[in-house]
């Protein structure tokens, strides 16, 4: 498979190259063994002192050979634990990063089960491709082992050759079934993990409801499940494993068989025998390891097919392996410098059309155009399409049509380009994690204590900073579940302002801000380039300009007062605000 060969090059083709190499002597130093020990027997089958004499000194050389292949495996697996490690944190870096670069539209449908992916199906396919190194020394081995067997006999040493054979024949006919079965046995189990990652996340929910008994009752099916399809798979490839060892054991019987009348009629000797059952122990290997490959390959196959589809439409198994900057061995690499800052002058979006799956969902030939220092708000009814207006806009979603220009540039990748530093967003929903305060602001961003000093002056936190004894250093729960609804929100926006985005996106913080401190919000970030989600009526009097949505589609443009002359949409929500209502499109 290309992507096995690409995964060798990526996690470091030397190391590959040079675990292969360590193998290599592994295996065939037995052949080295076999030639002395069949030298030993001989010299002690004659019973001449000349001949005790040598074999002592062969004796020692046996003990010399197999210390060498001692050493070397000790350092070959030593090497090959590193080569792993590597193999499968490329994997995994890359599809996370394809996750995370690819916006909304590659989100997994469950963490649950993306963590099951990156589990199992990572390890599957480095452990094809670490096959290849015992593969290829167990054929060195066998290639010399079969050559000096069959200037002894070689009706003996074509008995040895058939498991390989059989092995082989029995492998290919059940592709197929292997193939079918552990794609099902993975696919159980993915459920099991996404069952029991929405348990823990919805564990409040659960409670409230008293759904206990129900979840407990669905996992018990799912392990059920998972336990027939894993029964299956095991049996499928125990069947293979006890196929090769029952043509392995028949023919060394088969051996043993045919050796013992050319002895008894002194055509075998006793070295020769010697030989013969030295190497039939170490040629064992080469079946095994053939009929192990045999049936790794449509695992393999199965866990290429979920990791790509995990990482999204357009993505190709070479994704997998391609080449990452990952700090693997010597003094770590310094720190990552934030992207290059580039001034906003104008951001234009042209005819952008996001279209969820037919039906006139999201939105329609939206036309905007910010120019810096404007605070642009788009509004409209629950449904509108303002959330997805700004998905599109930030590359979070795939755009149906349309274009999008920053400084009269048209972007071609709105997800690689659209972030910080030129563009911060904060979400509807606050997304923290269970850590301090200053690791959820910064995750990993460089900003000193003025900076993020300043960023949560700007989000209205530094009462409830003061308040907190351990102050940045207050661990803030899974999902930020110490903090209210409006902490968490101003903590999002100042994880946001700390980055200094040239385009600030905001999408609606008044579901949890009180009218007050919202105000206050906008008041100490005016002078920047914002676009804001909001339906208050604080906010669409400040605004430069105001957005309407209606279906999808923009419905009205302009300033508040010309808005509330010429728009139907825009009256009907002034007044439901006034109602203290939230209308919802049609």
């Amino acid at each position: 498979m290309p992507a096995l060969r690409d995964l060798a090059r990526a996690a470091g083709l030397r190391r590959f190259v040079a675990g292969a190499l360590l193998w290599l002597p592994v295996s065939v130093i037995p052949l080295a063994s076999g030639l002395v020990m069949k030298a030993l027997f001989d010299r002690i089958s004659d019973g001449q002192r000349a001949g005790l004499d040598q074999a002592l000194w062969l004796c020692a050389a046996f003990v010399g050979v197999e210390a060498v292949r001692g050493v070397l495996l000790w350092v070959a697996w030593t090497h090959g634990v590193y080569w792993w490690n590597a193999a499968v944190t490329v994997l995994r870096v890359n599809v996370m990063r394809t996750i995370l670069t690819g916006g909304t539209r590659r989100l997994p449908r469950s963490s649950g089960g993306a963590v099951s992916r990156l589990r199992d199906d990572v390890e599957d396919l480095a452990q094809l491709a670490d096959n290849a190194v015992p593969l290829l020394g167990t054929a060195v081995f066998s290639a010399g082992a079969l050559a000096i067997m069959a200037t002894i006999d070689p009706l003996v040493t074509l008995v040895l050759v058939l498991p390989m054979i059989a092995v082989a024949v029995l492998s290919r006919a059940l592709h197929r079934v292997v193939r079918r079965l552990h794609a099902h046995a993975r696919e159980r189990g993915m459920a099991v993990t996404a069952h029991i990652g929405q348990i823990f996340s919805g564990v409040l929910t659960i409670k409230a409801a008293g759904a206990e008994p129900a979840l407990l009752e669905r996992l018990r099916r799912h392990n059920r499940g998972r336990r027939e399809a894993a029964v299956r798979d095991r049996l499928v490839t125990s069947m293979l494993d006890g196929a090769t060892n029952a043509t392995v054991e028949i023919s060394l019987g088969v051996v043993l068989l045919l050796a013992a009348p050319s002895m008894r009629r002194g055509e075998f000797t006793v070295g020769d025998f010697a030989l013969f059952t030295s190497y039939i122990g170490w040629l064992t290997a080469l079946p095994r390891v053939v009929g192990s490959t045999l049936y790794r390959l449509p695992q393999a196959s199965v866990a290429i097919d979920r990791l790509t589809a995990l990482m999204g439409e357009g993505s190709s198994p070479a994704d997998l392996s391609r080449p990452t900057q990952i700090w693997f061995r010597g003094a770590p690499p310094p720190a990552a410098a934030p992207p290059e800052r580039e001034e906003l002058h104008v951001l234009e979006a042209r005819g952008l059309t996001v279209d969820h799956g037919g039906g006139g969902r999201g939105v329609h030939k939206v036309d905007l155009r910010l120019p810096r220092g404007s605070f642009t708000v788009v509004t409209g009814a629950v449904g509108a399409g303002k959330t997805t207006l700004l998905h599109g806009l930030l590359g979070l979603v795939p755009l149906d049509a349309g274009e999008i220009l920053w400084n009269g540039r048209v972007v071609e990748d709105p997800g690689a380009f659209m972030v910080p530093g030129r563009v911060a967003y904060v979400g509807q929903v606050p997304r923290l994690f269970s850590g301090s305060l200053r690791e959820n602001l910064l995750l990993g961003w460089p900003a000193d204590a003025q900076a993020t000093g300043r960023a949560l002056g700007r989000a209205v936190f530094e009462r409830d900073l003061a308040g907190m004894p351990e102050g940045l250093d207050t661990v803030v729960g899974p999902r930020g579940m110490r903090l209210s609804g409006g902490q968490a929100q101003r903590v999002t926006a100042a994880r946001a302002l700390v980055r200094e985005p040239e385009l600030l996106v905001v999408d609606d913080l008044s579901s949890a801000l009180d009218v007050e401190t919202e105000r206050l919000l906008w008041r100490r970030n005016t002078g920047g380039t914002l676009l804001v989600v909001s339906h208050r009526r604080a906010v669409l009097e400040r605004a430069d300009r105001i957005v309407v949505l209606e279906r999808g589609r923009v419905a009205g443009e302009g300033r508040l007062g010309e808005l509330l002359a010429d728009c139907a949409e825009m009256r009907r929500l002034w007044e439901a605000d006034a109602a203290g209502q939230r209308p919802v499109a049609d």
